[in-house]
């Protein structure tokens, strides 16, 4: 299959080596910044997957045809990515995203006719233009649909699942990240030491009771066990925004809880809380 990726983070390039690395024809897409200093070729430090070096070639803008267009970028810059990904170029291409939120699904629908949610749980970041880290133990997607995509993830040595419940698998994942994103990035502080806040189990109780309100189906034990279970030294990487300085992605992942919140009227004061004390610490 061909792909082409679009978003070249901890995530896009940690997904592009592997399938490149598998024999897949992959190219990122690239702003003409990043892609000045890419020389062509990606490693990959895995805890997963392991360590290597592949070439998957760049380029500024889609212009060829592929199978599979996977979207990987932080939801702040996703607007202005799409450009790199023109509707006429991508066709009848699966659109997959792997964003952070549930709101990014629609978007993606206004402008593409084949879209297919997507999610994944990992702990992955670029550390050079060249190379990427996945430091967490767990490497893991999930998409509602697109089966040959997922074999493609799984010969490239990525777990895979699918889901038959779209709306399900994206509140899944923001019940398990938000907690973490939040409360990570509020005390400045590594998981193990912010699941300890009241706030920490706070805000996932509320993302259950939203979720249940939004009739997605969210299993609350399994979620609390991998709370529990997770690392004690993962940072999030809303964590690692604010520490560079970037724009987190607040609205993305607070935002459908306090919305959905207004709107079921459900209290929020925990994710209200935490989010409060990230914007607190964009602005200082």
């Amino acid at each position: 299959m061909q792909h082409a990726i679009l978003g070249a983070g901890g995530i896009g390039g940690l997904l592009a080596g592997a399938l490149a690395r598998s024999g897949a024809d992959v190219v990122l897409l690239l702003r003409p910044e990043a892609l000045a200093r890419y020389p062509g070729r990606l490693a990959v430090e895995s805890a997963v997957l392991g360590s290597f070096e592949v070439e998957v070639p760049g380029a500024p803008l889609l212009d060829r045809s592929v199978d599979v267009v996977w979207v990987a970028t932080k939801a702040t810059q996703l607007e202005a990515a799409l450009t790199l990904a023109p509707v006429d170029q991508v066709g009848e291409a699966v659109v997959i995203p792997l964003l952070n939120g549930v709101d990014h699904v629609g978007l993606l629908r206004a402008r593409y006719p084949n879209v297919v949610a997507g999610a994944v749980r990992v702990e992955s970041e670029r550390i050079s233009p060249t190379l990427i880290r996945q430091s967490s133990p767990f490497l893991r997607f999930e998409l509602a649909g697109a089966e040959a995509a997922q074999a493609e993830l799984r010969r490239a040595g990525i777990e895979c699942r699918i889901r038959d419940d779209e709306l399900s698998l994206l509140w899944d994942k923001l019940a398990f990240l938000a907690p973490i994103a939040l409360a990570t990035s509020a005390l400045d502080a590594p998981l193990g030491t912010a699941r300890e806040d009241p706030r920490f189990a706070g805000c996932r109780e509320e993302a259950l009771a939203v979720a249940r309100a939004e009739r997605a189906q969210v299993d609350g034990d399994a979620l609390r066990k991998l709370h529990e279970g997770a690392p004690p030294s993962i940072r999030s990487s809303m964590q690692k925004d604010l520490a560079a300085g970037r724009e987190p992605e607040l609205d993305a992942i607070a935002g459908p809880i306090l919305r959905g919140g207004q709107q079921h009227n459900l209290p929020t004061e925990n994710t209200q809380q935490l989010a409060d004390q990230v914007r607190a610490r964009t602005r200082s």
